[in-house]
């Protein structure tokens, strides 16, 4: 039987690398977890290997675009709220084929919030009042900024890659459900991610497998993108808070106070490296990098203004990017059999029982 006295979440993309880190938190903090998860190439049950067999943690391998799925979900968990995290996200991809961004983000996210919206028109009295649907976004809707300046909550959209257009889409269509229907939504638009977890095609997991690989280090263009990081935790964190304190209706950006460029990302994981497991022939792992051809239409600079997170609901990130990449760099080092099975794949040939 389950148990009412703890909130149970729908957590829809689950098995990423966010969704991941916050079923992993959410459930050793008493949460009841139904986690909805397609399992795409970026979906990974080994993320979630330490919830196995228990009971606050149910899997269920689906998409957010099967209504009947979601339905049925809703009414047989009968969740407390609502977190999307699924969706496609890596822009090179996008770039590649943008289709499968469309149908996640835009037309996924829609059939999602139908269903949620019928779920909720069902509640009644304290329930229907303390529902949310928390919807998780990305700060690349704002486009790029000038080399001064940061993004606000009420800064203009202007997507420039295929990803950031679906992901704007998916915002507008949360917004539209609540002004439209009165469904209590909350949207949260985050900086770059990094930590624990992370599929090692993104920047920093990347620069950290094909450094101890031996690998040339790939940097686009000069190097001098710059991104606001943020470690993975304190998002989830911040997660939390706006799902707990947040205005209904209003967005929170999410940032981690930590402004570099890609070049000093890739230098600081280098010197991290060189200090815990320094090459055989005496060289800096530095010497590996290489700077190769830009990706078309690269934004050049990203900065998050989260002053109404932090002065409406007291949030601040926990993690100056030294402390976190350090924290990383040490995860992947100890975890290489976790990385070793993403690059040869094998993470996607086994199913470990998990799942509804």
């Amino acid at each position: 039987m389950q148990d009412r006295s703890a909130p149970t979440w729908l957590v829809t993309g689950g098995a990423g690398f966010i969704g991941g880190n916050f079923v992993i938190e959410a459930v050793t903090r008493g949460v009841r977890v139904v986690n909805l998860d397609a399992l795409t190439y970026a979906g990974n049950l080994d993320t979630l290997a330490g919830l196995a067999g228990n009971p606050a943690h149910v899997f269920v391998h689906g998409d957010i675009g099967d209504r009947p799925l979601v339905a049925r979900l809703l009414a047989e968990h009968r969740p407390d709220a609502v977190l999307n995290f699924a969706a496609e996200s890596h822009v090179d991809r996008s770039i590649d084929g943008p289709a499968a961004f469309v149908q996640t983000n835009v037309v996924g996210t829609l059939v999602l919030l139908e269903a949620v919206r019928e779920y909720w028109a069902s509640l009644d009295g304290a329930a229907r009042a303390a529902f949310r649907f928390l919807h998780v976004s990305t700060d690349e809707v704002y486009g790029a900024l000038g080399e001064t300046g940061r993004f606000t909550e009420s800064s203009p959209y202007a997507p420039n890659s295929p990803y950031a257009a679906s992901k704007a889409a998916s915002d507008h269509l949360v917004r539209a459900f609540h002004h439209t229907y009165g469904l209590p939504v909350l949207t949260t638009h985050c900086s770059n991610n990094y930590g624990p977890y992370h599929f090692p095609e993104k920047l920093i997991p990347l620069a950290i497998t094909r450094a101890l690989a031996g690998e040339t280090l790939p940097v686009y263009g000069d190097g001098r993108q710059v991104r606001d990081w943020l470690y993975v935790a304190d998002h989830c964190e911040a997660i939390r808070t706006v799902l707990a304190k947040g205005r209904v209706g209003e967005t929170y950006n999410v940032g981690g106070d930590a402004e570099l460029r890609n070049i000093e990302v890739v230098e600081a994981v280098c010197a991290l490296l060189d200090a815990r497991r320094p090459r055989a022939d005496g060289q800096g792992y530095a010497s590996q990098i290489r700077f190769v051809a830009d990706r078309p239409g690269h934004d050049r600079r990203y900065a998050i203004d989260a002053t109404r997170l932090r002065e409406e609901l007291g949030w601040r990130p926990a993690h100056s990017f030294e402390q976190g990449l350090a924290d990383t760099v040490d995860w992947y080092l100890a975890h290489q059999d976790w990385v070793r099975r993403v690059l040869d794949g094998s993470y996607r040939l086994e199913r470990m029982g998990m799942g509804a």
